[in-house]
């Protein structure tokens, strides 16, 4: 009798589609040396396969493919109501990578794309050419890691490594790599400069093993973080989204001190705080793939398209969590999303 135990998903990227108008792309090619075994298929635009009709989001995220495409269309995106601008006027967020090898429940990409497959273009050059021809009429603030955890993406793409060259470059650029990582490999290669800033998502422990699947640990984020302060580098702490869990003040209360205890918080950059909270369209999106979820099935009030807690509770967990960082930090350095 067959082992029930046994895994019967594909690897990880088993299957690489490529778009035929990119398979010859020197970035195309060296992906895919990072991948013997895998089965190529190419296909004529990659939308063929990532917005086909009835996936399953879930299933997928079990053995996800990889997707060799060319960035068409738009190639810079204003940033939306629900995120952070952090003072900066012009707020921009580029996608090189859509989609994420983490899994976790709550992520709006969930309701955003139809597939779990990762998508990943190959010309990064023309993001470039946009980023320099806006940069001719005003400084720019460009968020690269809102669709995906580019630092996580490092080992396959070089995204990080390239975009930080292209930054040191130019000036009135200012970039912001959101991460849930723990990567230290590309560590080595860089030379810290301002206009590049590590911000890291952290979590309480008990929200990342309920919900934040396959993520590294609360110490393992810590601990990339303040190698990264050590050599110099800007670094954001962002405690957003906070996530409602019973005795959440407890474990809140806990991830902070195991944050004190790691961070030198006078050398950080800044902190964000911020509470759950999508679009209502997308958490529709991803009610239908997970019935089950208690973190997207909570009852959420509604508000102008967006869905979030109820404002008093939206109001305690953000001020818990701001008087206790003002107790080390300056008010100045605390960035608060508001409704």
């Amino acid at each position: 009798m067959k082992n029930l135990k046994e895994d019967y998903f594909n690897p990880f990227f088993s299957h690489i589609y490529v778009q035929k108008s990119i398979k010859n792309h020197a970035r195309t090619q060296k992906i895919l040396a990072k991948f013997p075994s895998a089965t190529i298929i190419e296909i004529n635009h990659y939308k063929d396969v990532f917005c086909r009709s009835k996936q399953n989001n879930q299933l997928q995220h079990n053995a996800q493919k990889l997707i060799l495409a060319a960035k068409q269309g738009t190639l810079l995106y204003e940033g939306a109501p629900v995120c952070q601008s952090f003072g900066n006027q012009y707020f921009y967020y580029a996608s090189c990578v859509m989609n994420c090898i983490f899994d976790c429940s709550y992520c709006y990409l969930k309701g955003m794309y139809p597939s779990a497959n990762i998508v990943v273009f190959v010309n990064i050059e023309d993001i470039f050419t946009e980023v320099e021809r806006i940069l001719q009429s005003h400084p720019l603030y460009l968020c690269i890691s809102y669709d995906t955890d580019l630092l996580a993406m490092e080992s396959i793409t070089g995204y990080v490594q390239e975009w930080y060259s292209f930054a040191a470059n130019h000036k009135h650029l200012k970039i912001e790599i959101r991460t849930k990582s723990a990567n230290k490999s590309f560590i080595q290669n860089i030379t810290p400069i301002p206009e590049v800033i590590y911000a890291f998502t952290l979590s309480p422990q008990a929200v990342i093993e309920a919900y934040e699947h396959s993520t590294p640990s609360l110490s393992e984020r810590l601990s990339c973080a303040a190698e990264l302060i050590h050599i110099g580098c800007p670094i954001r702490l962002c405690f957003d989204p906070m996530i409602y869990i019973p005795d959440w003040q407890l474990h809140y209360a806990e991830m902070l001190e195991q944050v004190f205890a790691t961070i030198d918080m006078q050398k950080i950059m800044d902190v964000s705080i911020g509470t759950f909270r999508i679009s209502q369209d997308y958490l529709k999106n991803m009610r239908k793939q997970n019935p089950e979820s208690a973190v997207i099935w909570f009852p959420f009030e509604k508000d102008n398209g967006y869905c979030h807690y109820p404002r008093n509770l939206m109001e305690q967990m953000e001020c818990f969590l701001t008087e206790k960082l003002e107790e080390t930090i300056c008010k100045e350095k605390i960035f608060r999303w508001k409704l």
